[in-house]
């Protein structure tokens, strides 16, 4: 849980970039992020330093030689400006500057370190750049959750990012999807539109705060450092973004992969994954050319939220599971490519619940209307009965200011999913009217009704009759009205006589 002091001297540096000249936020999150880089390259340095020390031995991954000593965090920040900026802009130790040596470091430091070939240093004074290492070398940075609450509130502070749709998911709701979902021991799990990582670094809380325990065995820390993580993303800075948020989240190799999703370079990505969660990019075209020729094949379509449906069902093991996030218009859609891929994922797998969301969840970054999708890849079917929810509030207000309030149904729709998912025969799901918040409809009406996966398509509405009085009473009614403001009227005129 982020504390108002480190809230506070995030807010500081924020403000600092910002009146230096640096307003775009993913900008300030990259250049941030790279200093941040920085000083872990100097703290993994003195670990191996201590390390070696105690044991008696030389350092097993040495990052800066003696040489390179300037370079180091340690150093640098005690150093005026004018001479701090020069170690950044001027090529000085081994014709290297401290931002050439932080990106040829490669994956000794990290997997942070195997995405730094586009980076680039935009700080163009000494005094914000002293201002800023100043800021971020008063952080205590000792705690693996301090860390991490560190770096999602600076991406708190994102107000839009990318185009087709790319902006934040609200990590309540992922936590939602996250709970839903409940990971096993030996997921496989994957993003293929990464972003930040939030699903990801979710999903490793979801086992810290479950499962303690499981932390205790070494194959499982094994697989969790280096397995379990997986995501995909095309763009440069947010896949840095992502892994640095990975890292500081405690996952220490987590496996990305920088590439379009849907091209034919993903071709090889299939059968791999036991569970993904994702929040797809919305209202993206694609030519069909760019496009890799098995999603065709499950869906024809140039829209990025029906494709991805369609690469989601590639990339999952058959058993594996998907929490998935779509604007509205998948449920519904009329369009040939709209109905094969609910058709797909209906008749060909297993639907096993769709949670409809309020429009304003996204605000202040779109006002579209969304889903959660939730299925099994099978491949010889299994939907018999489909769970849906009716979301009517998350617990914030559903305008731009997005305040907090106290209605929420996330708690009830863990409860009640959780419900259905031990006991789907007893729970009182089963049995619930379509008048309430959450209902079951059978495979054969889903069906019928052209594979229609909106709620307001099943949902029953009861309409409170209001009784009127006859229009002669309510004549009359107005007729006194109309006799005593006349009375009213003449009275105030003699009083003014």
């Amino acid at each position: 849980m982020i504390t108002g002091e480190l809230k506070s001297q995030v807010d500081k540096i924020w403000e600092t970039f910002w009146s230096g000249g640096i307003s775009n936020p993913l900008t300030v999150i990259e250049q941030f992020t790279y200093l941040l880089f920085i000083r872990r390259l100097d703290e993994m340095q003195l670990l191996e330093e201590n390390k070696a020390n105690t044991v008696g031995i030389p350092i097993q991954n040495e990052i800066f030689t003696a040489a390179h000593k300037e370079l180091r965090w340690s150093s640098f920040k005690n150093k005026d400006p004018e001479s701090m900026f020069e170690l950044f802009t001027k090529p000085m130790v081994d014709g290297m500057t401290v931002f050439d040596h932080m990106k040829q470091v490669g994956h000794n430091a990290g997997v942070f370190g195997d995405f730094m070939k586009n980076a680039n240093f935009i700080i163009s004074t000494p005094k914000l750049l002293d201002q800023v290492v100043q800021l971020i070398d008063a952080i205590d940075m000792k705690d693996r959750d301090t860390k991490g609450d560190l770096y999602e509130y600076m991406l708190s502070k994102i107000a839009s990012a990318g185009t087709n749709g790319q902006f934040r998911t609200p990590r309540h709701i992922i936590r939602m999807m996250v709970d839903m979902v409940q990971p096993k021991r030996d997921e496989i799990i994957c993003d293929p539109s990464a972003g930040s990582a939030g699903f990801l670094v979710s999903a490793s809380e979801y086992y810290r705060d479950n499962h303690k325990d499981w932390f205790l065995d070494k194959e499982f820390r094994k697989h969790f450092n280096g397995e379990m993580f997986h995501g995909i993303e095309i763009d440069d800075t947010m896949i840095r973004i992502g892994a640095m948020n990975l890292q500081l989240h405690g996952i220490e190799n987590p496996q990305l992969i920088k590439k379009n999703a849907l091209g034919e370079s993903s071709a090889e990505i299939r059968d791999q994954y036991s569970l993904i969660l994702a929040n797809p990019p919305f209202k993206g075209a694609l030519d069909y050319d760019s496009v890799e020729n098995s999603i065709l094949k499950t869906v024809k379509s140039k829209k990025t939220e029906l494709l991805f449906l369609g690469l989601i069902l590639r990339m999952l093991k058959t058993g594996g599971r998907c929490a998935v996030i779509v604007p509205d218009g998948v449920l519904f859609g009329s369009s040939k490519a709209h109905k094969q891929i609910r058709q797909e994922i209906i008749e060909h797998h297993k639907l096993d619940a769709v949670i409809s969301m309020p429009s304003g969840v996204f605000k202040p970054y779109a006002g579209v209307s969304t889903a959660v999708l939730f299925f099994t890849k099978t491949g010889t079917g299994g939907t018999d009965k489909v769970w849906f929810y009716d979301m009517q509030a998350d617990g914030y207000s559903l305008d731009d200011k997005r305040a907090a309030i106290k209605d929420n149904d996330i708690p009830d729709i863990l409860s009640r999913y959780t419900s259905l998912r031990a006991d789907a025969k007893q729970s009182p799901e089963k049995e619930r009217a379509r008048t309430e918040k959450s209902f079951v409809v059978p495979f054969a009406e889903i069906k019928e009704n052209d594979w229609d996966l909106s709620i307001n398509r099943y949902k029953e509405i009861v309409y409170e009759e209001i009784a009127y009085d006859p229009p002669a009473a309510i004549i009359k009614d107005i007729e006194t009205l109309d006799r005593d403001r006349n009375q009213a009227l003449a009275a105030l005129k003699e009083m003014l006589q």
